[in-house]
């Protein structure tokens, strides 16, 4: 059965999208293969998940070795290839790595 569009509407979200990478986010809205996120945060290099879906799943064993940038407000993201709700278990662990910069 396929998705319905509000299945993940104002729900914490892995996405994934073809040229842009991952960020974790509330999904607003979605639009065919657009997505607007807000609080969103890029999942630019993870360590302690084997997969992507591990880490919505279970979160990084390894908070301190991950590399996401700070929070933006909003970020609409063209071709969106994968939504992966987040457990709060997840969450919490994503929420523990350190806001990194160069």
């Amino acid at each position: 059965m396929p998705a319905k569009r509000t299945q993940f509407k104002n729900k914490l979200c892995m996405v994934r999208a073809e040229s842009a990478g991952v960020f974790a986010g509330i999904l607003i809205s979605r639009n065919g293969n657009e997505v607007l996120l807000k609080q969103a945060r890029r999942i630019w290099y993870w360590c302690g998940a084997a997969t992507l879906s591990q880490l919505a799943q279970s979160g990084t064993s390894t908070p301190n070795k991950c590399k996401f940038p700070e929070i933006v407000n909003q970020v609409l993201l063209i071709k969106v290839i994968e939504i992966i709700p987040i457990t709060a278990k997840a969450a919490k662990t994503i929420k523990a790595v350190p806001i990194w910069k160069r």
